[in-house]
């Protein structure tokens, strides 16, 4: 039989229309599930939304709708949000359907019967907005601490469920159960709040009737979180899925932490239920440093976030960008930087580059010019790093792969082979990698694994179109670019600039003004490899990292100045906006700045003047990609 596995999302309260923050939890369970079916396994993938509670309430009245009118005008929203965004869920659940309302009665009750819930009158301060009730130490400057809005304080009959019994309990199964709280640096906040006690939990409502009914007392609705929780076990109470309880990995957002590792795992102790295996915490999406969400007035729509590059680069971008499990700040610019410099120039130009060479020289299978370990050791640190919940390390460790592929291609250049069966034998392992690193790529950007595999999938292969058609951010300023590269392309060295120019060129220089030198993008990169170019003298290939921009390639004309072991790990400056130019067939994408003289030259003698060339550097301890200004 199939290994099972089962992962959810949270359900989503259907108050308003979906935006980046309800993106990011659902691509991520998407990631891992389709990573889990390339393993073999019998997936079950749940996502869904939270009809009921005041805050649904509060909206439809505002609406002047009732509440499951106004639910069911939304659920439209969040279903094709998921299908443009390529969700492949299994299921789509909502609290008002009638088998799960039926399985949260039979719970209630089952916990009831046990002792744990009885019947008493609270008071406390409560935001509806998270359907949660806080202590005054909780609260900043008298408003909740999630969603900055001022607090209600609410007094009611409830029945109250007895969290505090399950203290003990709850704090040796975190010790038996190492991964069930994740990340682990948000394990040990948690396990110090339960130290601290816990008090009993007020679990029904009498000021509204938007909720399940309790099964002892029909004048009381189910509070929310009770509710919504049993989603992940309701869904899978039909016969064909209880093969698929415990839940493997539920992943939620870092703001729900402890209603799914405090209430929820003892809601099923009380009624006798397994627990789940793990709760993954992630980070949460900001813009200008403040978390997104509608109430507070930042939010990025779907389809705006779509707009920007499209569905997969979309996707890429948000699990490459942040470390899964910490905060990201999102930048329109950044996303469109990896587009351009990862997604085209890395794995777009391999794709065409390749595919190119194979419809001139076509390709044959042969044990011989194997590519040394790429793809076949990066699967198994890519299944390691998903199944320790790092997306972004696997992804890096997909392109690590990628750029080795690109420099094998370089190495080997099977454009000059002559013999014809090395030439194909060369190309046929290229392709065979391309397949291998596409199905590697498939859960995160699963449309561009699918062209990828048709391209080179078929008997009669052909080059392959644009893959990831790159975006202009800044039109280049064209009287700049021209004069330095006029020079420079003359010169052989686009890379540096700083040594002596010509008169006639320096007048071109001085006419620009201070507005276009603003325009320049100046940036600090760091030089990761430098290698010869062959047929050039003065030339070095420079691989950089140049932070929030990701990788770079420039040519620079600083051969006989500098070894290329004394470059790598260099931190340089470099003009990081200018259009991209080739040179020896390598397409360099940007300029260093240095400062040349010439030394011990007699003005009786010039001729015989010593050259110095020195690179501009910044402190070591300035980071990658930061602007120079």
């Amino acid at each position: 039989m199939k290994e099972k596995f089962y992962v959810t999302t949270p359900i989503y309260y259907p108050n308003d229309v979906p935006h980046i923050g309800h993106a990011y939890t659902t691509i991520a369970a998407d990631i891992i599930a389709r990573w889990n079916k390339l393993q073999g396994k019998e997936v079950f993938f749940l996502t869904g939304t939270d009809d009921h509670g005041k805050k649904i309430a509060n909206a439809a009245k505002k609406a002047g709708k009732t509440p499951k009118q106004f639910t069911d005008d939304l659920i439209p929203e969040f279903k094709s949000a998921w299908k443009k965004l390529n969700i492949d869920y299994d299921k789509f659940i909502r609290t008002t359907d009638t088998d799960h309302q039926k399985v949260v009665q039979k719970v209630l009750q089952k916990c009831f019967d046990k002792g744990d819930i009885y019947k008493g009158e609270y008071e406390g301060l409560y935001c509806t907005e998270c359907e949660a009730y806080y202590t005054e130490k909780d609260l900043e400057d008298g408003c909740c601490p999630i969603h900055k809005k001022p607090i209600e304080n609410l007094k009611e009959e409830t029945y109250f469920f007895k969290l505090s019994n399950y203290q003990d309990k709850l704090l040796k199964f975190y010790e038996e159960n190492p991964n069930f709280i994740s990340p682990k640096h948000r394990k040990q906040e948690i396990i110090n709040r339960v130290k601290e006690g816990l008090r009993d939990l007020s679990i029904s409502r009498t000021s509204f009737d938007w909720g399940v009914p309790l099964p002892f007392d029909k004048s009381h609705v189910a509070y929310v979180w009770f509710d919504a929780l049993f989603n992940y076990y309701s869904a899978t109470q039909k016969k064909d899925k209880k093969k698929f309880w415990p839940t493997d990995l539920h992943i939620i957002g870092k703001d729900i932490f402890w209603f799914h590792t405090v209430y929820w795992p003892a809601f099923l102790m009380s009624a006798g239920i397994k627990l789940p295996k793990q709760v993954f915490a992630h980070g949460w999406w900001t813009f200008n440093k403040e978390k997104i969400s509608k109430s507070r007035g930042k939010v990025i729509g779907i389809d705006e976030l779509i707009k920007i590059a499209g569905v997969d680069s979309a996707r890429y971008f948000l699990f490459r960008e942040a470390s899964f499990g910490e905060d990201g700040d999102f930048s329109r610019k950044s996303l469109i930087d990896r587009h351009n410099n990862e997604l085209a120039d890395k794995l777009g130009n391999l794709v065409s580059r390749v595919s190119g060479l194979i419809e001139k020289s076509g390709c044959e299978e042969s044990k011989k010019w194997k590519l040394p370990r790429i793809t076949s050791e990066g699967e198994g640190y890519v299944n390691k790093y998903i199944k320790n919940l790092e997306l972004h390390k696997a992804l890096n460790a997909i392109f690590i792969y990628i750029d080795a592929t690109n420099k094998w291609i370089q190495e080997k250049k099977p454009w000059g082979i002559k013999n014809e069966s090395e030439k194909k034998a060369v190309l046929y392992n290229l392709k065979r990698e391309i397949l291998k690193l596409s199905k590697l790529l498939s859960p995160f950007i699963p449309d561009t694994a699918e062209k990828i595999q048709k391209i080179f999938k078929t008997n009669k292969i052909k080059k392959a179109p644009i893959l990831f058609q790159k975006i202009e951010t800044q039109k280049p300023n064209k009287h700049l670019n021209q004069t330095i590269s006029k020079e420079s392309e003359a010169r052989e060295n686009l890379g540096f600039l700083g040594k002596q120019i010509p008169n006639k060129t320096m007048e071109n220089v001085s006419t620009i003004q201070f507005e276009d030198f603003t325009k320049l993008d100046l940036r600090v990169a760091q030089i990761e490899n430098a290698e010869n170019i062959e047929g050039a003298d003065k030339l070095y290939k420079l691989s950089l990292d140049v932070g929030e921009l990701g990788k770079r390639t420039i040519c620079a004309g600083i051969k006989e100045f500098y070894k290329a072991d004394d470059l790598k790990g260099k931190k340089i400056i470099i003009i990081a906006n200018l259009a991209p130019r080739k040179l020896r067939g390598i397409e360099s994408q940007g300029m260093l700045l240095a400062a040349s003289s010439k030394e011990g030259s007699p003005e009786s003698c010039p001729s015989r003047a010593k050259k110095t060339l020195s690179l501009i550097s910044p402190d070591q301890d300035i980071a990658s990609g930061s602007t120079v200004g």
